[in-house]
This record gives structure tokens, C-alpha cells and sequence, in this order.
């Protein structure tokens, strides 16, 4: 039972909240930093809103999925509601993917799930032979997936009246003439945690807790390199489609940047960036025409980011986002947007002011009780006045599966002075402390984080 050794469970969460230190003083960070605990804090949802759902309307014979009200934060730059809501039987949902049509769930189970955008109808899933799809990616009529034997599969997703993918090929093959042989030379030695696809080259990008990245070649199907990047597991991988430059973290608490040798397949290490003793799980890149900002999320909550100089291409650390009371675990850029997914069960959105890397936190989102795993955004409408209506994918560890749309209005200048002078905003925040589920924080007792 979920409520057994209730006394060591409430006990480890009373030791959590004292461990929480909002705000804090005792590191250093940019004078955007110093004013966004302000801007974060306004942000917060009332307590009324922190409260449990209750479903607008009965839910339909057949249905799993509930529906939400509307919360609004009190500054009002946002508004959301939970449309959908589904909790999954087949384990804990790890990976999310946004195709043209389609949304993909990877999950502990050999089934790949597809949903129907925005509609978030199931047409149907995809049978693998093996489970624990950890990573999937979707580009163009293309779907990657990673799974439990250390393999990469790719499917032809193409959009189609009878959902019927059809598996183009396993990565990497196997060697028809090696019978004795049970692994592949090119094989990972460990669960493939992240991908990442140069749409240019055609090159795949895995990384994996065995420490290690690997480029493969998708015309050639075979892998093309091979390296250790990190002393710790690869947590996360991006790349700046611009410039091909690919970006890595790690439990090792860094963030490695690699760019392919001109002419050859080959990677070199050109910038290591370590700012923090803390693992990184998670990585983000903004990507526009006058900035290019990463983003890293890391266990101690803190959000990094650094931005690129336009001259050198070196990049800048520029200073960190605070407001996630544990660990960040995964991230989602769009624009000026960053959207954070936090094992204090809570999704935060973030804006960047634009010309300058001041960010602000203008909603905090609720419902879930576990970490939120993985996130996905897709751009729902925009009007001519700059209101962005969002669809935001999160699953957590709670085994529920999310669907929110979220409603943003555009920036209007903040009286941080007037914001500073109201104490009680202060006292709100530093006094919320995450809700976990008892089953989550049994399975934290007992060492697997998010495994």
C-alpha cells in the first residue's frame, strides 16, 4: 500500500520543506536574477488555485480524460486550464514528441502511443519489441525511438487515414554474419536517455548513461562516431540546426558544447561550460535571428542559460532562473518562452524580455502530483495584438498524462518597486511548499529517483 511507514514518509517531507531556502541570498546572480524572485513571486497562483480540479462536466462513457477550470495567476499575463487529463496503466510516461498531426508517448511498456492533435484523440500505437522508450523524436515523416536493449528504432510516421507505421530500420542492424555475436560494436552499453537530429547532414545524435554520444548516419544506417562526453550519464542533447554545433550535459554537472570536424565525422570538444556542482538534466536552445540563449536545468532547481556572442560565437553565461524548489528535469524553449518541468511536481513558464536576457516568471502551473518527467509546446493560434494561445504536453511520474492550453498575453512593464513593497507576495511563496504523493516520495526513500 501507498501509505505504508507513514510516519518516515511525512517526516522525509518535513525535512524537504526546511532544506527549501527562498530566496537565496547566499549566491550570486545578474541584477535581472536579483529582480526576477519578485517577478517569479507576484506570479504564483492563489491558494484557491493550488487546489485539486474539479471536472467542469461528467466525463463521457468510454472517456479516460477529465477536464479543469480556467486559473489565472494574479498579475494576469496568463491564463491556462487543464482540456485533458489521463493516468496510464503501462507505467510511467518518459518521453514526449510533436510531429506535424501527431503526439508520441514513450513510456516503461513496448508500446509507443499516438494522439491526435489538438483533439488529443488515440488513433492507435506502435508494438516494439522492447520497452523503457526513455527518448523518442520526431522530424518530419520520421520517429525515433529509443528502448531498453540499447537500440534506436525508426519508423515512417507519415501522416495517414489508418495509423499504420511502418519500422524502417533498428540502429544498429544486426550483423547477418555474426551469429555468435549477441551486441553490436556500435551499440550503446547503457539506456539511451536523449536524441537529437541535424535535419542538414542527416545525422542522429544519442546520448547515453553509458557516457558516451554517438552520430549515426541515417542514409548510410550505421554509426559514423563515437565518444565519451562526459564522466557522469548524458542526460541531454541539442543542436543549433544553424551551425550544427551539439550541445551535451551531464550528472557530472556540466554542459559540453561539440562541433564536427569540417570534411570528416569526427567531433571535437570546443567550450566546456561548468557552472554548477549540481547534475544537469535538461537542455533547451533558443534559437532567433538577433540572440541564440541555452538553457540548462539541473538538480539543485536552478535554470542557467548562456547566451552566444554574435561576434566569437563563445557563449556567455548570462545567469540563472530561480524558483523550482527541487530538481529541474526536463525544459522546452519556443521563442521567448521557456517552460520547465520540476520534481516539486509544478511546471513554470518563464519570458524574456525582449533585447536583453531579463527573464520572469509569469505562471506557475499545477496538477500534477509527481515530477514532471517531459514537456512538449506547440503554438496554438496568435492574433495580430500578440496574444499566443499554447498547447502544453506534460507527463509525470504520477503516471498521468496532461494536456493544457495556456493563453498569453503580451508583456507589459512591471513596477518591481511596487512588487517589492508588498511583503505578503514574499511570504506566499516561501511558505508553499511542493505537494508530492506519498508513493513518490516512498519510491525517493528508497533511491529510484527517476528510473
Amino acid at each position: 500500500m501507498e501509505f505504508n511507514c507513514e510516519k518516515n514518509l511525512w517526516s522525509f517531507m518535513d525535512e524537504e520543506r526546511k532544506r527549501i531556502k527562498l530566496p537565496r541570498g547566499d549566491q550570486q546572480q545578474s541584477s535581472s536574477q536579483t529582480n526576477n524572485i519578485h517577478s517569479a513571486s507576484s506570479a504564483r497562483p492563489s491558494v484557491a488555485a493550488s487546489e485539486p480540479s474539479i471536472p467542469t462536466r461528467p466525463m463521457s462513457p468510454g472517456t479516460p480524460w477529465t477536464l479543469s477550470p480556467v486559473r489565472t495567476s494574479p498579475s494576469q499575463p496568463l491564463l491556462y486550464h487543464c482540456i485533458a487529463s489521463l493516468h496510464r496503466h503501462e507505467g510511467n510516461i518518459f518521453s514526449i514528441t510533436l510531429s506535424k498531426d501527431f503526439i508520441f508517448t514513450g513510456s516503461e511498456s513496448s508500446r509507443i502511443h499516438a494522439w491526435k492533435q489538438p483533439d488529443c484523440t488515440e488513433i492507435g500505437y506502435i508494438k516494439a519489441a522492447s520497452g523503457q522508450v526513455r527518448a523518442i523524436l520526431s522530424s518530419g515523416k520520421m520517429l525515433f525511438t529509443t528502448h531498453g536493449d540499447c537500440k534506436v528504432r525508426i519508423w515512417d510516421a507519415s501522416t495517414a487515414e489508418n495509423f499504420r507505421p511502418k519500422k524502417i530500420t533498428t540502429l544498429p542492424q544486426r550483423n547477418r554474419f555474426l551469429f555468435l555475436s549477441r551486441k553490436s560494436s556500435q551499440q550503446h552499453n547503457d539506456h539511451i536517455s536523449c536524441l537529437a537530429y541535424n535535419k542538414e547532414d542527416k545525422l542522429l545524435y544519442t546520448g547515453s548513461w553509458d557516457k558516451t554520444v554517438k552520430a549515426w548516419k541515417i542514409n548510410e544506417r550505421c554509426c559514423v562516431d563515437s565518444f565519451v562526453a562526459h564522466e557522469g550519464q548524458v542526460n541531454g542533447i541539442v543542436i543549433n540546426q544553424e551551425d550544427g554545433c551539439v550541445f551535451t550535459c551531464s550528472s557530472d554537472g556540466s554542459v559540453k558544447i561539440w562541433r564536427r570536424v569540417f570534411g570528416e565525422s569526427s567531433h571535437i570538444l570546443t567550450m566546456t561550460l561548468k557552472f554548477q556542482l549540481s547534475p544537469v538534466n535538461a537542455l533547451a536552445l533558443s534559437s532567433s535571428p538577433n540572440t541564440t540563449l541555452l538553457y540548462s536545468g539541473s538538480s539543485d532547481g536552478l535554470i542557467n542559460f548562456w547566451e552566444k556572442e554574435k561576434m566569437s560565437g563563445r557563449y556567455n553565461h548570462g545567469g540563472f532562473l530561480q524558483g523550482h524548489h527541487f530538481a529541474v528535469l526536463c525544459l522546452v524553449a519556443l521563442g521567448e518562452l521557456v517552460f520547465s518541468g520540476s520534481e516539486d511536481a509544478t511546471i513554470r513558464v518563464w519570458r524574456r524580455e525582449e533585447g536583453n536576457c531579463f527573464h520572469s516568471c509569469i505562471a506557475v502551473i499545477e496538477g500534477h502530483h509527481g515530477p514532471v518527467r517531459c514537456l512538449a509546446v506547440s503554438l496554438e493560434t496568435e492574433n495580430v495584438v500578440g496574444v499566443k494561445g499554447l498547447l502544453v504536453y506534460s507527463a509525470s511520474l504520477d503516471q498521468t498524462f496532461k494536456v493544457w492550453r495556456v493563453k498569453i498575453f503580451p508583456t507589459e512593464k512591471v513596477n518591481m518597486d511596487e512588487s517589492a513593497k508588498d511583503p505578503q507576495r514574499e511570504i506566499v511563496e516561501c511558505e508553499t511548499s511542493p505537494v508530492l504523493s506519498p508513493s513518490w516520495v516512498e519510491k525517493k526513500l528508497l533511491g529510484n529517483y527517476f528510473q
